[in-house]
């Protein structure tokens, strides 16, 4: 079965949360278009990841106006599909940031859905900050196997099988 593809060409919502408690929180990108609202299953380090070449796309670009909305997720959190990978562009006539994420395909020869999202730096910036926040709530990362540690640590696969360092 084919999921749907979305392109938000002017969303008034675009924002990153979380649902659970930490070790077992799932990560939500979500966005909304006048009466549209489309939420994709994610993976923290896809946040992470995206986050932080927002975060260095914003120096280079005005950040003029706010983003509209409290950067919370919208009820009722029903993810369409997983995100399988994300893309980032900038449309410099429009001044628009443009994330692309392609659904995780479950069967071979299936065709990935897409979502286009085009926000503006405000929209970024608030998105960077929103996903900073949840970061610094998430369990610290083993700097040695990128693996997230429980407060006693972890066995460390890059260490085969001892304790590693806490970070």
């Amino acid at each position: 079965m084919t999921a749907p593809s979305f392109g938000f060409d002017d969303p008034d919502h675009f924002t990153v949360g979380t649902v659970g408690p930490a070790g077992q929180r799932v990560f939500y990108l979500q966005a909304r278009d006048d009466e549209q609202l489309v939420t994709l299953k994610c993976e923290k380090e896809q946040v992470r990841a995206l986050a932080d070449y927002l975060g260095g796309m914003l120096e280079k670009l005005p950040a003029t106006g706010t983003a509209p909305g409290t950067g919370d997720l919208i009820e009722p959190v029903d993810p369409v599909w997983a995100v399988a990978s994300l893309g980032i562009g900038h449309d410099e006539t429009r001044h628009r940031i443009v994330i692309v994420a392609k659904q995780v395909i479950e069967e071979e020869g299936d065709e990935p859905a897409t979502a286009r999202f085009a926000i503006t730096a405000a929209q970024a910036k608030s998105f960077v900050t929103r996903a900073r926040e949840l970061m610094e709530a998430s369990r610290p990362i083993c700097p040695l196997c990128s693996l997230a540690m429980e407060p006693g640590g972890h066995v460390c696969p890059r260490k085969n099988g001892h304790a590693a360092p806490h970070a």
